[in-house]
């Protein structure tokens, strides 16, 4: 320890922060997370909404070439994964039409693919439940319009 030869009678010199020293940058921080937190969790739900609008729109290009290859677009609730492996009925197949395996939406979820559909009832429908991860609420992710919006 060192010794302040002002401070008299040799009494030590500590060197750090006091307690209320420490409980004021606490407190400064914990404002400043306060201010900065709540402005970037908005942008984090907005970025997922838009990767699920991306993908609804690249499972439509690739639904869309096995329907031009194949004759119909794949059916059932299955039938995303007729993107990645021949179906036994398809001859003219020339996927696979998405470069890995089907993902699912970006709150987990798998994406909900109905063909012939009950909205476009000659093609299909396809949606993203969204993040309360219920179908025919407001916040799905579909490549029709919803009367509900």
């Amino acid at each position: 320890m060192k010794t302040n030869p002002k401070a008299g009678m040799g009494r030590p010199v500590r060197a750090g922060f006091t307690l209320i020293e420490l409980l004021l940058v606490l407190v400064i921080l914990g404002i400043l997370a306060a201010i900065v937190v709540p402005k970037f969790s908005g942008r984090t739900e907005q970025a997922r909404m838009t990767a699920a609008q991306s993908q609804v729109s690249t499972f439509g290009t690739a639904l869309d070439l096995f329907e031009n290859d194949v004759g119909y677009y794949p059916k059932g609730r299955n039938g995303l994964n007729d993107l990645f492996t021949q179906p036994r009925d398809a001859q003219s197949w020339r996927g696979p039409y998405m470069k890995n395996e089907i993902p699912k939406d970006p709150w987990g979820n798998d994406y909900v693919y109905e063909c012939p559909g009950k909205n476009n009832p000659t093609s299909y429908d396809l949606l993203s439940m969204g993040p309360d991860g219920r179908a025919g609420s407001e916040d799905d992710v579909t490549n029709f319009k919803s009367a509900k919006r």
